[in-house]
């Protein structure tokens, strides 16, 4: 688990190393065992007062389709460079006009023993059409988890960090080089 500081050191290199024009603003650097995902606000398209839902919608998904192309060299040297620096794949989105758009990202697999009613589960949704397949379900289940419990999670990490920074001043802690890791 990345500590409070490095997740801040790492939101802070990308902030230092993103061209200035890239984002109107960085929204979001996020970090796990295998990825950093980084989201920037970009301007919402300008459209006549009184647009339909419609036509905004689509002027918005046009507006993530122009930059995603047109940032793309750019988004792929950082990438190249934070992959070679962190170990870490690296993935991006936008919020534009309130939506958030994810670019290709990691799929990591997970592997995990279910009983038979948690089995049920799963393939109850998939019998009602809400999954092709038990690993859809159970996706669907975390997403459907962590929609629901955003507050609950955020205070889990926030103890999670608070244990790691103590054990870390422990009388067994022991000095390491933590340049290679810090990030």
């Amino acid at each position: 688990m990345i500590t409070a500081e490095q997740r801040e050191k790492l939101r802070g290199w990308f902030a230092g190393r993103l061209p200035d024009d890239l984002f109107e603003s960085l929204v979001e650097v996020t970090v796990d065992r295998e990825e950093i995902t980084v989201v920037g606000r970009i301007p919402e398209p300008r459209l006549a007062e009184g647009s339909s839902a419609a036509e905004r919608e689509a002027a918005r998904t046009a507006r993530v389709q122009e930059f995603r192309e047109r940032t793309r060299e750019d988004r792929v040297a950082v990438a190249r460079e934070a992959e070679h620096r962190f170990g870490r794949k690296v993935s991006w989105g936008v919020e534009c006009g309130g939506e958030r758009a994810l670019f290709t990202h990691v799929a990591a697999p997970v592997m995990t023993r279910l009983r038979q009613p948690e089995r049920q589960v799963l393939d109850t949704l998939i019998a009602a059409g809400v999954a092709r397949s038990r690993s859809d379900a159970l996706a669907w289940c975390v997403r459907l988890v962590q929609k629901h419990t955003d507050d609950w999670l955020t205070e889990l990490r926030e103890s999670l960090e608070h244990v790691q920074r103590v054990r870390a001043q422990g009388p067994d802690a022991e000095p390491r080089d933590t340049a290679s890791h810090e990030e």
